[in-house]
């Protein structure tokens, strides 16, 4: 690595390949892929260098539906698999994923272009869900006893049932988090899983796989499958018994329309334009440490990562002066260690989005106060950190997405106009309030329309909260992942009612007018003395 000490941000030059993605490990991850013998290849590219990474055989909607029976007929016996049993095998992944975790690191910056830092945060991540629904599952799929229709005499049970086969859509940004977060949770229900990752990302997403193998999953039930989504988009909707997609709204619209019309459930995280506000009484130093952590992660490239900054005028200057000193140090670059603080763009669109995203604001009037250039020197798809200013509605960054490091900077006068703007937009996944004040940080960010929000940091403490749903609202998406709900919603819900004794119409010998009676008295008695 060679460092370019004139380069604002600071910045390193791209390496080769990292050692432990050699041609035995690719052969072994690629022989996982569900597809033909003789089936047609794609090449992916690192992004550090566009050197080609993976030679991929691609699957056919025949080799989704033949991956799809084959999972159905492990299912069953997975199903009849004891939780126990379910248990001790992801806990055998958790140990192997950390143990393990050099190869993921590696796989994950060839592949998605990521800093060290950030690829560690998804072994972590996975780690920690790993050991909660191994450790959680038994109690929320267990039986429930339920309060019956007529007490003492209705014995009511909740089962937990799982769906069948999920198909999971994995997105390139977090390869290996959204590859096997949401999966962990559907084997641990039940389930057997049909994958298809983003093609870019797949070697990440099949080590995971592997992973789950190596500690005892049986045979098919965990299988991948590889191809564009207008190939293969269409078996994996109509073969599927639950769909979990992660990516962009547009996409999430289309696989929502056809899972109504099958009638399954879908899980959609989608698209975010997440805010920051940041209070009149926050600690500027530490507000503008945490922007750069809320901000360029993943060279941007996070669905919770913030893309809107709204700040107090009483500490606009100051704390933009901060922002702006501490993007400025940060330092830009490829290196398989912790040397560098922002890494690659993963592919050519993205670096097309968030050029087109600047550059049309820039024309409009808008003001780089840092960065706003694609650093070429570097890699074919580094861009440095770039903080916006004057930035106004009819410049494209202002509503729309970017998914690159691009912030917008804007103030505010009074804390009802923050939250207006702060919700002033379609989606709703991810927000961040700063402020001294604990308590009126929470405040305000009960006011806020996301999913999940944070005080006094990014996104972290909310995703870290593995008890805790972690979804969108409005625009951002359906349903949750974490908690209860990230693993109750690959379950059908099963009611068994059992009456006892007596029923609900009237016993021989007892007139429909008197029993009519007796049930009235008794549904006034239950009221009277608290019975829910």
């Amino acid at each position: 690595m060679v460092t370019d000490h004139a380069a604002r941000p600071t910045a390193a030059r791209s390496p080769g390949l990292p050692r432990s993605v050699t041609p035995a490990l690719l052969k072994q991850l690629t022989a996982r892929v569900s597809a033909a013998p003789d089936a047609a290849r794609v090449t992916t590219s690192a992004p550090y260098t566009g050197v080609p990474l993976a030679d991929l055989p691609v699957s056919t909607p025949e080799d989704v539906e033949a991956a799809f029976a084959r999972a159905r007929t492990a299912q069953k016996s997975w199903a009849a698999t004891p939780i126990e049993e379910r248990k001790r095998i992801l806990l055998r992944y958790h140990d192997l994923v950390l143990t393990r975790q050099e190869e993921a690191l590696d796989l994950m910056q060839a592949e998605n272009g990521k800093t060290r830092r950030d690829a560690f945060l998804e072994v972590l991540d996975i780690g920690i869900v790993a050991r909660y629904y191994a450790r959680n599952a038994a109690k929320y799929l267990s039986p429930k006893r339920r309060r019956g229709a007529l007490p003492l005499l209705t014995h009511t049970t909740e089962l937990r049932r799982p769906k069948g086969v999920v198909a999971v859509v994995s997105p390139w940004n977090y390869p290996l988090s959204m590859a096997a977060s949401d999966t962990i949770a559907a084997l641990m229900a039940g389930n057997a899983v049909v994958q298809k990752p983003d093609t870019q990302t797949a070697l990440t997403a099949l080590w995971s796989m592997d992973l789950m193998y190596e500690a005892g999953l049986p045979t098919d039930v965990w299988q991948m499958v590889i191809g564009r989504g207008s190939s293969i988009g269409g078996a994996l909707m109509d073969n599927a018994d639950y769909m979990m997609f992660t990516g962009s709204t547009a996409t999430g619209r289309r696989i929502a329309s056809d899972a109504g019309k099958r009638l399954i459930g879908a899980s959609l995280e989608l698209g975010g334009k997440n805010a920051m506000i940041v209070l009149d009484d926050a600690d500027i130093e530490k507000a503008a440490e945490g922007a750069v952590h809320a901000c360029f992660p993943s060279a941007g490239q996070l669905c919770v990562s913030i893309e809107r900054l709204y700040v107090a005028e009483s500490i606009r200057d100051r704390f933009v002066a901060a922002f702006v000193a501490r993007t400025e140090r940060l330092k830009i670059g490829a290196a398989y260690d912790y040397s560098v603080d922002v890494g690659s763009l993963t592919t050519a669109p993205q670096l097309e989005t968030v050029t087109e995203h600047v550059d049309d604001a820039v024309s409009k009037g808008a003001t780089v106060l840092a960065g706003g250039k694609a650093r070429p020197d570097l890699g074919p798809l580094f861009y440095e950190p770039t903080i916006l200013t004057g930035v106004t509605p009819d410049m494209t960054v202002h509503d729309h997405e970017t998914f690159g490091p691009v912030v917008s900077v804007y103030s505010y006068r009074d804390v009802d106009e923050a939250i207006a703007r702060a919700n002033a937009s379609a989606y709703g996944l991810n927000a961040s309030v700063w402020s001294r004040n604990g308590a009126r940080g929470r405040a305000v960010a009960a006011r806020v329309h996301a999913g999940t929000v944070n005080v006094n940091e990014a996104f972290a403490a909310a995703w870290g909260s593995i008890d805790a749903p972690m979804g969108g609202m409005g625009d951002s998406g359906l349903g949750r992942r974490h908690g209860a709900d990230g693993i109750l919603k690959y379950t059908e819900a099963q009611t068994v009612a059992h009456q006892r004794l007596q029923g609900f119409y009237p016993p021989a010998g007892v007139s429909p007018d008197t029993w009519s009676g007796l049930m009235t008295g008794a549904l006034k008695v239950m009221k009277a003395i608290g019975m829910r």
